[in-house]
């Protein structure tokens, strides 16, 4: 009998472990496929795949292919053409050196390659499924090599009931693509997905590929970035900070031709944004560091987005100074903000403004101060809806002239059922009384809204019995938009409202993906949105509720949400993502000018809900400053 416990692993279940780190869908696959390609010298690189890389993912380049030898080894754990011994990690010019890949496919997986070298007049195929070597015989190829994976995970199925749906799989197929055409901007690159060309690159300088990928108006927006010093030498591009985005931004960094993930850099870039974009968006930037590769560390994960820099902090500050030169040579600076300590308070001359409410307030969104709440128990119909959306305006210019009127329709019920225990107080009592709680008991804050102010345009300052509230005025109406958008979303009873002009959405692959996932709830719920050809989109109609924003920034919106989730929540948030949408391009804008009686409804709209401290997204709303921290201020 023997006490021995410690035994070796069969190579099949080794490489599957490895594998488990590897290969995690059909997105790995295709990245250590294509950097095989790259290192093997190709310049032209096709991508084929079937059902999202689930059935058939296939690759074929013109690089220097393989002998028949070096085909059966290649798949082997640990076998590699990249380097020698260990001093050559810190020396790698190649994207691949562990020899863990192909093994790790090959375990998971059927394989089928056929690899010939230029100067043979006769190639090899080998067959290999499941780790287990079943063919491999002379056949006619072209140079270089054809990899065909099939089925991958068949012989995993916990795995392979792991992968997501196509829609999915293939959003994340696309995103590792403009990773590899960014960092390999001087190849040929095609992806083509179930017969249908996705993507078609020819060769050509960064920003040339930036547009091939993301759109010319992406491109537009580049400000180049460009310096050069003994530790490090940077180039690439940066955003302006109007081209900033809230989601799915596009933030890309390279090192010696590798794409990594580093906080201390992209912390950097963000540093120099200060003051120039709001703190719930981020700027785009494409930035290539090319440094000495014995000052780097690419050996700390199998998927080799990790990377340490031995002069970290240094090159993080020449990356900020970088920056920032290219900022301020092309006049992109935050406003100067000139003091107003001890000025006269100057009034803003606006004859008529009652009359003109409509106008001043607005700027291109439809807020309506005065108007009602949908009832919480009534779903919106169709009807009630566009007539709201049609006579707002009268009924704002008729409750102007009768202050009287506005509050008897709300003491007379016609406010939200679920709220009518509070009731929007009375302009003389309630609504200038400190003591008076227009909040549930959880919030604990009561507000005197009647002496509301707005500062910079931006928030609104309202005292309260235990302080100071601030509120965000565009997030605040945000949240009071978006429960009134998702009751309509959730019915779908809204009606359509045609454009006198299409309005043409220009898009990437990786968006088109995300429209043919939700075109049919945008269709029902009022959107008209048809096919223009390749990489653009219609938009014939839109809802009547939102008929007077911008369907193009509704639109772009529901996508960045959808795609930036990566599970089966897509489809289950959806209707939430489009009523964010709607709500966040139909609010008032910050550094809208509003007036008093429109603020003054605009708080009390606000305490009317149920959560009003955040938006659905989770940004603060609002922030209590106490009387006792006030008075320590002093």
């Amino acid at each position: 009998m023997t006490n021995d416990i410690i035994k070796l692993l069969p190579d099949s279940v080794a490489n599957q472990i490895a594998a488990g780190e590897v290969i995690q869908r059909p997105s790995s696959v295709i990245k250590e496929l294509v950097e095989n390609s790259v290192d093997a010298g190709a310049t032209k690189i096709n991508i084929i795949l079937r059902d999202a890389g689930r059935t058939l993912i296939q690759v074929i380049d013109n690089g220097s292919g393989m002998s028949a030898t070096d085909a059966r080894l290649a798949f082997e754990r640990h076998s590699t053409s990249k380097i020698r011994n260990a001093n050559d990690l810190f020396s790698l010019s190649t994207m691949g050196f562990r020899g863990e890949a192909l093994a790790s496919i090959a375990a998971v997986s059927q394989v089928e390659l056929k690899t010939m070298r230029r100067n043979d007049s006769i190639g090899s195929r080998i067959c290999i499924s499941g780790s287990k070597v079943e063919s491999q015989e002379p056949d006619v190829c072209q140079p270089g090599s054809n990899m065909m994976v099939k089925n991958l995970f068949f012989n995993i199925p916990a795995r392979r009931k792991f992968l997501k749906k196509d829609s999915v799989e293939l959003s994340n197929v696309v995103h590792e693509f403009e990773r590899l055409a960014l960092v390999n901007n001087d190849l040929e690159l095609t992806l083509v997905h179930n017969d249908v060309t996705m993507h078609q690159l020819i060769p050509g300088s960064l920003k040339q590929r930036i547009g091939q990928l993301f759109g010319k108006t992406i491109e537009r927006q580049l400000l180049p970035v460009e310096t050069a010093t003994s530790l490090v030498k940077i180039n690439g591009f940066i955003g302006l900070p109007e081209g900033a985005r809230k989601r799915n931004w596009l933030q890309y960094l390279f090192v010696n031709g590798r794409n990594m993930r580093h906080p201390s850099f992209h912390k950097a870039i963000m540093a120099c944004y200060d003051k120039l974009i709001g703190p719930d968006v981020q700027p785009n930037y494409f930035i290539n560091f090319e440094v000495d590769p014995a000052t780097i560390d690419v050996n700390i994960h199998p998927t080799k987005h990790e990377i340490k820099f031995e002069n970290d902090l240094p090159i993080s500050q020449i990356l900020e100074a970088a920056v920032r030169e290219s900022l301020g040579r092309f006049n992109v600076a935050p406003a100067i903000d000139f003091s107003t300590d001890n000025t006269p308070e100057i009034p803003v001359f606006a004859p008529n403004m009652t009359a003109k409410l409509d106008i001043d307030l607005t700027s291109g969104t439809r807020y309506n101060p005065f108007e009602q709440p949908v009832p919480t128990n009534v779903p919106p119909t169709s009807a009630n809806v566009k007539s709201s959306a049609l006579n707002w305006k009268k009924e704002t210019n008729d409750t102007f002239n009768n202050w009287d009127a506005l509050y008897d329709r709300w003491n007379n019920g016609q406010q939200s059922t679920e709220t009518q225990s509070q009731q929007l107080p009375n302009t003389n009592s309630d609504i200038c009384n400190p003591d008076r709680d227009l909040f549930d008991d959880n919030t604990n804050i009561i507000s005197n809204t009647c002496s509301a102010i707005q500062f910079k345009n931006k928030y609104l300052l309202s005292p309260a019995k235990s302080g100071l509230i601030i509120i965000d005025q565009h997030r605040a109406h945000v949240r009071i938009l978006f429960d009134q958008f998702l009751k309509a979303v959730q019915t779908s009873s809204v009606a359509s409202q045609s454009l006198i002009f299409p309005e043409i959405l220009n898009t990437t692959p990786g968006q088109d993906i995300i429209i043919n996932e939700i075109l049919t709830k945008l269709k029902s719920i009022g959107f008209d949105i048809v096919k223009a050809g390749k990489g653009s989109w219609a938009i014939n109609a839109v809802p009547a509720i939102i008929a007077e924003s911008n369907p193009i920034e509704i639109i772009t919106g529901i996508i960045d949400s959808v795609s930036s989730k990566e599970n089966d929540q897509i489809m289950t948030d959806l209707e939430k993502d489009i009523a964010l949408s709607m709500a966040r391009s139909t609010a008032i804008k910050s550094g809208q000018q509003l007036t008093s009686e429109a603020i003054e409804h605009l708080i009390s709209n606000l305490f009317l809900l149920t959560t009003p401290t955040y938006t659905p997204d989770g940004l603060l709303v609002l922030k209590i400053i106490d009387t006792e921290t006030l008075t320590r201020s002093f």
